[in-house]
């Protein structure tokens, strides 16, 4: 099927979530932009800081929540099931799906005083909801930490050429952030200033490779760990929204170049567009291809980050769908280009098998595809140029989670030094990435993400239904996502006691438990919602009566 045809597809059915579809769910979300947000009631200065204008804050959200399994994710699932099932998900995943959760996710934080989703759990289901939810998001954040850290590392060792231009970044960032908030530099002069350096370093990078010899896998990780460290501490502005903001030009053309490179060469999707249910490693679509997918149809990470980061910086309720609906759109672009790249540069099942599961990973698979597309006019420049997008949306990723994982160290431990808290995370992130543990416990996190976003949906769903407005928007996604994460993880146990693998299987049951529980918090609060209401209604009988 011609590659180009495929696209088109995608992007019609893409604009028509735009423009359509996030419009109903901001008439039930009710969004008032004469309602001042949190980042100007509880300005700061370090945490609630007004992002200088909304792409500012959308580069910052988009670059966060992006991360790299939007790329790893669909090269996973075209390996397993074929094309065709992985980017229907992912187109219809991110209108019907994950556009709304991270829109109504971000919107219901800025209307609570930039409340985490845990918190928000609190008010709209119970206190034990919410501390069970900040339990499970805590241990998610610190595995998401420490194998980003590794991730990145490994992609520093591999490509010396893009250390100088990754790690540059965060000076230039420094600078960018001094221009625009203190020295109140026009944006569009300090853009363009901001990506001539940004030029200026993939230049350096490609002559002055960094190869840090045999430890550099260690050494890389211990400054990214610092890296992480710091950009948790400093205020937002001075850091984490200008270095995500020019990242985001970064990611941003990585993408236009991959679609260009489409365009240009009109290549024929040839891997296999279905490969059975059971697929090339007897894993069953339902529930385990929506969980491999991951971030690019949905994800519950963007829950945490939409009301982690992003709520405490939006300056006005009309810009939450451009942010939180549209950089889903966005993200599910990247991954629709994911999968238009493999299936037109691979042509061999086992090849593709071979690379991803045996050989150096996804990241090798889209290096080599991403390559091939854009020969023609970025030569040997464009797998570089693959690694350095990737790293991109690592490192943003990366600086989010730490942040939003000292909030939640804070708020369970009642620490109140922000440097403490910090510490604590990057440190049990670093001594799971630099012992290797992470690598057996990756695969159950895979459906702990997704349930992180069905129990944000069962969150946002009492939120509606307590203010009596439509949740059907919300609960049919909600079953979906609550059937699929928690039968995920019920294979991966079945799996676990089969192999004897008794740690696995513990860390599994646990996270089940700790999904039911919330469930189960969650009837409860239905049910006071609809008893309440039946004693409104008798009231007001009682009263007409009389």
């Amino acid at each position: 099927m011609n590659s180009l045809v495929v696209v088109a597809i995608c992007t019609g059915v893409f604009l028509f979530g735009l423009l359509f579809y996030s419009r109903v769910i901001t008439k039930i979300l009710k969004v008032d932009p004469r309602r001042k947000t949190p980042a100007y009631k509880y300005y700061d200065g370090v945490d609630f800081v007004p992002a200088k204008h909304w792409s500012i804050l959308f580069g910052h959200h988009f670059a966060s929540i992006a991360g790299a399994a939007p790329i790893i994710g669909p090269i996973l699932a075209v390996s397993i099931w074929g094309w065709g099932p992985t980017l229907l998900w992912v187109v219809l995943g991110s209108i019907f799906i994950g556009g709304v959760h991270d829109y109504a996710s971000l919107l219901i934080s800025v209307r609570h005083k930039g409340a985490s989703i845990a918190d928000l759990a609190k008010n709209s289901i119970s206190k034990n909801a919410k501390i069970v939810f900040l339990i499970f998001i805590w241990l998610t954040l610190i595995l998401i930490i420490s194998v980003f850290v590794n991730v990145c590392a490994r992609a520093f060792v591999a490509k010396p050429q893009i250390v100088i231009p990754s790690i540059g970044l965060i000076p230039v960032a420094l600078v960018v952030g001094a221009l625009l908030y203190n020295l109140k530099f026009r944006q569009s002069t300090v853009t363009v200033l901001g990506l001539a350096a940004l030029a200026g370093l993939i230049f350096l990078g490609r002559f002055f490779p960094i190869d840090l010899g045999n430890n550099a896998l260690h050494v890389w990780s211990f400054i990214l760990l610092g890296y992480a460290f710091l950009a948790s501490v400093l205020p937002v502005n001075i850091l984490l929204q200008p270095r995500d903001y020019l990242a985001t030009f970064l990611l941003l053309f990585g993408m236009l170049f991959g679609y260009a490179g489409i365009f240009i060469t009109q290549p024929s999707m040839e891997f296999p567009k279905f490969l059975g249910w059971d697929g090339t490693g007897g894993m069953s679509m339902w529930p385990v291809l929506f969980v491999t997918v991951a971030c690019g149809a949905i994800s519950g990470f963007h829950s945490i980050v939409a009301s982690g980061t992003t709520s405490k910086q939006l300056t006005n309720e009309r810009d939450a769908g451009k942010i939180g609906y549209g950089a889903m759109i966005a993200e599910g672009a990247l991954a629709v280009m994911v999968v238009v790249i493999i299936a037109t540069s691979f042509k061999d099942i086992g090849v593709l098998k071979e690379i991803v599961r045996g050989g150096s990973g996804p990241v090798a698979a889209f290096g080599i595809g991403y390559s091939q597309i854009t020969k023609s006019f970025l030569g040997a420049f464009g797998g570089l140029f693959a690694m350095m997008v990737l790293s991109g949306f690592v490192l943003t990723t990366l600086d989010t989670a730490t942040r939003i994982g000292r909030y939640i160290t804070q708020e369970l431990f009642r620490i109140k030094n922000r440097f403490a808290a910090t510490l604590i995370v990057v440190a049990l992130a670093g001594w799971l990435g630099l012992s290797g543990e992470w690598n057996e416990i990756w695969p159950i996190f895979g459906a702990a993400n997704q349930l992180i976003a069905a129990l944000a949906f069962i969150v946002i769903t009492s939120w509606l239904l307590s203010r009596r407005r439509a949740v059907m928007y919300t609960l049919i996604p909600m079953i979906f996502m609550l059937a699929t994460a928690t039968g995920a993880l019920a294979l991966e146990i079945i799996r676990y006691v089969k192999e004897g693998k008794t740690l696995l299987l513990a860390v599994s049951a646990v996270l089940l438990c700790l999904a039911f529980f919330i469930i189960f918090e969650a009837v409860l609060a239905v049910i006071k919602i609809f008893k309440a209401k039946r004693n409104l209604l008798g009231v007001k009988k009682i009263r007409r009566k009389r």
